[in-house]
C-alpha cells in the first residue's frame, strides 16, 4: 500500500499535469517545455505502476487531453482521439516492441512498422460526407472536440471537396502547422504591433484555429497533413502506407516525405535517426517520430488500453536545451520604436548549434519568467527560430542578479518611451531615432516589401553613416558617385543596384503599403487595402467608417491607416516618393481556376525577359503561389542565368525545373517579344 508521501505526491501530479493540460489545450500558453511535461506524466505512470490503488478515472493517465472549452459547440467524436504513450530511448522503444512480439502476438518474426514525422501541431478531425467537407472539430479530450470547421475551411491545402472516387462518410485526422518562417513573420508582426508574441509554432497554431472570428484564422498562415482517418464507410486499405496513399488520392494534404516502413526495431532506430539528422532542416517542427504498426488488422486486433492504441507509440527526441546564464540583457528598436529585451548569454551548444543570444520578448514576459542578469536558465532551441528562456533556475541564486527595469528613455537616441495600456511592449516616440530608421529602411527594401535586391544592412547603414540618405524616399535619387562610396562596391553591382531601385518604383501599391510600415498592415491586410482602394490618394481620402466596412478590416487597422495618413510627416514622405517617380502599379486581378492555381513556384537567378517580381508576380496573377526557398511542397523552380543553390536544392529534392521560356509556355503568356 501506498505511504501518506506517496498519496500526497501523487494527488500533486495529478493537479499539476491538470493545470498544465489546461494551460496547453485551452488556453495555448503553456509554462514548461514539453521534456519538463513529459518529465511529470513519467513519473505519475511509474507511480501508478508501482501502486495501482491511486489510479482513478480522474487520475490524468486515463485522459486525453483537455476539456473543450465552452465557447466552441461540442462535437463528439464517433471513434475516440486518443493520445499516443512516448518512449524516449531505443531502449524503451525496444521494449514496445517485444511487448507486441511476445506478451500480445506471440509472434516471433518482425513487425512491420510505418514511421511518421511528428508534427509539433494541432490534432484535428474532419468529417467528410459524400466527398464533401461538412463538420470539424479539435481533439478535446479525445471523445468530445469543439467545432471548429469556418476555422478549418481557411486552413490552406485543405479540400472542401474530396477528389472521387471518395467513400460516403470518412473521419480524417490531421495536425494543423505553421511553418518556422511563417511563423517568424507572424511573431514579428505582432511585437510590431504591441501584441503578445506567441511561445512556438505549435501555439500560434493552436490560437489561430480556436479564434471565434474564422476572418482572424483566415488571415495565419496555417497548413495541415492529414495522417489517418477514425470511421471510414466503404473498402478499407490492408496497410497504414496505403491508408496514407489514399488520403493523398483524395486530395488531402498528406506528408509522405521522411514516412518509411521498417522491419522490425533496428530498422525502426535506422529512420529514427535519420529523422534526428534532417530535423534542423525541415521548414516545420518535428519533435520525433510517431511509429505504428503498418498492418490494420493488426491495429484493429491490438486495440488500445486507458488513453493510447497499443499499436503505436510516439518517440520522441531529445528536448533541444542546454543550461547557460544571462549576462547581460540588450535591448533593441524596432521600426515602429518597438523596444524588445534580449538576453545575451554564456555561449552554449544546443543541437549542434552555438546559442548567444535569446528572446526575452517584452517584459512581461521578463515578469512572468522573473530572469534577471546573472540567472542561470535553461534556454530551448526551437529549429531555426531564436532560442528562448524557458526556465530560470532561481536554486543557484546568489543575491548578486539584478533586475532589469522597463526604459525610460530609448537606448539609441535617449528619446522618451511610452507603453499604451493596450499594449505590452514600451516604444521610442522619437520619430527621428536613427535607429527606428535603420529598421525602416530594412523593412522598405526587404523582398515581401519593394524587393530591392542587393541593399543588405550594411550598405544601408553606410548609407545613413555617410548621409547619403535620411529616409527611404532619399533611395530613389541615389546615383553611381553615391553607391561607389560604399565598400566593395564596383561599377557592375552599383549599376545593378540602381537597376533594382528603379524597378521598384513600379512595384503593386500592395507592396509599398506594406514596405511603409504602416502599424498592423501586414502583406495580407495590404493586399485587401489595394483591392478597394487602387489609387494611394484614394486611401488616403478614406476615412474610418469607410474602411471598417471592408471585410477582414477592424478597428485597429482602421484607426492605424487614417492617423498614418492625418500625419504631416508622412504626408510629405509621400510627397517626397511621388517626386522621385515612385508610382505603384495598380493590383494585379488573380485569375480563378488559372494555369498556375494550386501550383508553388520558386524563381531564382536572371531572366531574360522579365525580373523576378515581375515572375511571382505572373504566377500569383495566374493563382499559383510564389515562395521564397525551396521545399518539398515546391512544384516547379524556374531557373534563370547564374542560378545558384537553389537549383541545387530542387535538384536534390526531385522537383521539376522550368527554364524561362517553359515557364512562360506554362503561363500561358508566350515569350515577350
Amino acid at each position: 500500500m501506498a505511504d501518506l508521501f506517496t498519496y500526497q505526491r501523487h494527488a500533486f501530479l495529478c493537479a499539476e499535469i491538470d493545470r498544465h493540460n489546461r494551460l496547453y489545450y485551452e488556453l495555448d500558453a503553456p509554462e514548461i517545455s514539453d521534456a519538463e511535461y513529459d518529465s511529470l506524466f513519467r513519473e505519475l505512470l511509474d507511480l501508478e505502476a508501482a501502486h495501482p490503488e491511486l489510479v482513478s478515472a480522474a487520475s490524468p493517465s486515463r485522459k486525453v487531453g483537455s476539456k473543450p472549452q465552452e465557447k466552441f459547440a461540442p462535437v463528439p467524436h464517433a471513434v475516440p482521439m486518443l493520445s499516443l504513450r512516448n518512449v524516449k530511448n531505443a531502449q524503451e522503444f525496444e521494449e514496445f516492441d517485444r511487448s507486441l512480439r511476445g506478451t500480445f502476438l506471440a509472434q516471433a518474426g518482425d513487425i512491420d512498422y510505418v514511421c511518421e514525422m511528428k508534427l509539433d501541431g494541432l490534432a484535428v478531425e474532419l468529417t467528410y460526407r459524400d466527398g464533401r467537407l461538412v463538420a470539424g472539430s479539435t481533439r478535446g479530450d479525445g471523445f468530445t472536440g469543439e467545432n471548429i470547421l469556418d476555422n478549418l475551411r481557411t486552413v490552406a491545402g485543405l479540400p472542401h471537396q474530396l477528389t472521387p472516387p471518395y467513400p460516403r462518410l470518412v473521419d480524417v485526422r490531421g495536425e494543423v502547422y505553421i511553418e518556422l518562417a511563417a511563423f517568424r513573420t507572424l511573431n514579428r508582426h505582432q511585437e510590431e504591433a504591441g501584441t503578445r508574441p506567441f511561445a512556438n509554432p505549435r501555439n500560434a497554431a493552436a490560437g489561430s484555429l480556436r479564434q471565434l472570428d474564422p476572418k482572424v484564422t483566415a488571415g495565419r498562415p496555417l497548413r495541415i497533413f492529414c495522417y489517418g482517418v477514425g470511421r471510414l464507410e466503404g473498402a478499407s486499405p490492408a496497410t497504414h502506407l496505403e491508408l496514407l496513399k489514399q488520403l493523398q488520392q483524395w486530395g488531402l494534404p498528406v506528408n509522405l516525405d521522411g514516412t518509411a516502413t521498417a522491419s522490425g526495431a533496428a530498422e525502426v532506430l535506422a529512420c529514427y535517426e535519420r529523422l534526428q539528422a534532417r530535423r534542423e532542416a525541415l521548414p516545420f517542427e518535428i519533435d520525433g517520430a510517431v511509429v505504428k504498426v503498418n498492418d490494420l488488422a493488426l491495429q484493429r486486433e491490438l486495440g488500445e488500453v486507458s488513453r493510447s492504441p497499443r499499436w503505436a507509440v510516439a518517440f520522441k527526441f531529445p528536448p533541444r536545451q542546454a543550461q547557460t546564464v544571462v549576462e547581460a540583457i540588450g535591448l533593441q528598436v524596432g521600426r515602429t520604436g518597438a523596444i524588445t529585451p534580449v538576453a545575451h548569454l554564456r555561449p552554449v551548444e544546443v543541437s549542434g548549434v552555438t546559442v548567444a543570444r535569446a528572446s526575452l520578448h517584452n517584459w512581461d514576459e521578463i515578469g512572468r519568467l522573473d530572469v534577471r542578469i546573472g540567472d542561470h536558465v535553461i534556454v530551448e532551441r526551437a529549429g531555426d527560430v531564436i532560442p528562448d528562456i524557458v526556465k530560470v533556475l532561481t536554486e543557484h541564486r546568489s543575491g548578486r542578479e539584478q533586475r532589469v527595469p522597463l526604459p525610460e528613455s530609448c537606448p539609441e537616441c535617449g528619446g522618451r518611451v511610452r507603453k499604451a495600456e493596450d499594449e505590452v511592449v514600451p516604444r521610442c516616440s522619437n520619430a527621428q531615432c536613427p535607429a527606428q530608421a535603420l529598421q525602416r529602411l530594412r523593412h522598405f527594401v526587404s523582398r515581401h516589401a519593394m524587393d530591392i535586391e542587393g541593399l543588405g544592412e550594411k550598405q544601408l547603414v553606410q548609407l545613413l553613416d555617410r548621409q547619403r540618405i535620411e529616409d527611404i524616399a532619399d533611395l530613389y535619387r541615389l546615383d553611381s558617385d553615391d553607391l561607389f562610396a560604399l565598400g566593395r562596391m564596383g561599377e557592375v553591382l552599383a549599376g545593378k543596384l540602381l537597376q533594382a531601385i528603379d524597378a521598384s518604383r513600379k512595384r503593386p501599391l500592395s507592396r509599398l503599403l506594406f514596405a511603409l510600415g504602416i502599424r498592423h498592415v501586414g502583406e495580407h491586410t495590404a493586399k485587401i487595402l489595394a483591392k478597394r482602394f487602387p489609387a494611394l490618394d484614394d486611401l488616403a481620402r478614406a476615412d474610418r467608417e469607410q474602411l471598417r466596412q471592408i471585410p477582414e478590416i477592424g478597428e485597429k487597422v482602421a484607426d492605424a491607416v487614417v492617423d498614418y495618413f492625418a500625419d504631416p510627416a508622412n504626408l510629405l514622405l509621400l510627397d517626397k516618393l511621388r517626386r522621385h517617380g515612385v508610382a505603384p502599379a495598380p493590383e494585379a486581378t488573380v485569375q480563378q481556376g488559372g494555369p498556375l492555381s494550386g501550383l508553388t513556384f520558386v524563381i531564382t537567378g536572371t531572366l531574360s525577359h522579365m525580373g523576378r517580381s515581375e515572375a511571382e508576380a505572373l504566377v500569383e496573377r495566374l493563382g499559383g503561389r510564389a515562395a521564397g526557398s525551396v521545399s518539398r511542397k515546391t512544384d516547379y523552380l524556374v531557373a534563370g542565368e547564374n542560378a545558384g543553390s537553389k537549383l541545387e536544392r530542387a535538384r536534390e529534392l526531385g522537383i521539376r525545373i522550368l527554364g524561362e521560356e517553359e515557364f512562360l509556355q506554362m503561363a500561358g503568356a508566350g515569350v515577350p517579344s
